[in-house]
């Protein structure tokens, strides 16, 4: 079932046709699954998963490393228990999947050994899928459901970090997503 189109994704986020063309069925895939199948739970979605990859372009964190990227290091709350942890497991995929906890939680979700491989969450295939795991894994549909945009944003950023953007993206969704 195709929930968006690559022409939506080109509408709402200004990229390229062909990097549309990529994210597309991936990113149909995981909507499905994850049960984002309403238009206000696909515009709350396209919405973030817009401004955590600004627009599909950045399926890996940029690494400064600045202060924050730093403490990544030793957070326990991210289960980051090994040397390199922060580095190793920053934030990847549509939504920034981001510590060794999450990283191993999305891989026995979703089959896949994103420990022995983390890159994998840049791809496509994968950064669409952990998006949407991580989006039913938090409950985020409930929130969509309820009109809780300011919500979905502290489950996903811990803050309203972007919050501009990302109500902008959202209302530009509604003219989108019918």
């Amino acid at each position: 079932m195709t929930l968006v189109t690559p022409d939506q994704l080109v509408a709402l986020y200004g990229c390229p046709f062909v990097r549309a063309a990529n994210f597309a069925p991936h990113l149909n895939q995981a909507m499905w699954e994850a049960g984002i199948v309403t238009p206000e739970r696909i515009r709350a979605f396209l919405a973030q998963i817009g401004h955590e990859s600004a627009r599909l372009i950045h399926v890996r964190e940029i690494w400064g490393p600045t202060p924050a990227q730093r403490r990544y290091e030793g957070r326990a709350d991210l289960g980051n228990t090994e040397p390199g942890d922060g580095r190793r497991f920053m934030g990847r995929g549509l939504i920034q999947i981001t510590g060794r906890a999450n990283y191993r939680d999305a891989a026995e979700a979703l089959g896949e050994d994103f420990l022995a491989y983390p890159a994998l969450l840049e791809t496509p295939k994968w950064a669409s899928l952990s998006a949407g795991w991580f989006w039913s894994s938090r409950g985020l549909n409930a929130l969509a459901d309820e009109g809780e945009f300011d919500g979905i944003t502290r489950r996903i950023n811990g803050g309203q970090t972007g919050r501009a953007d990302r109500i902008a993206l959202h209302q530009a969704a509604q003219e989108v997503i019918a």
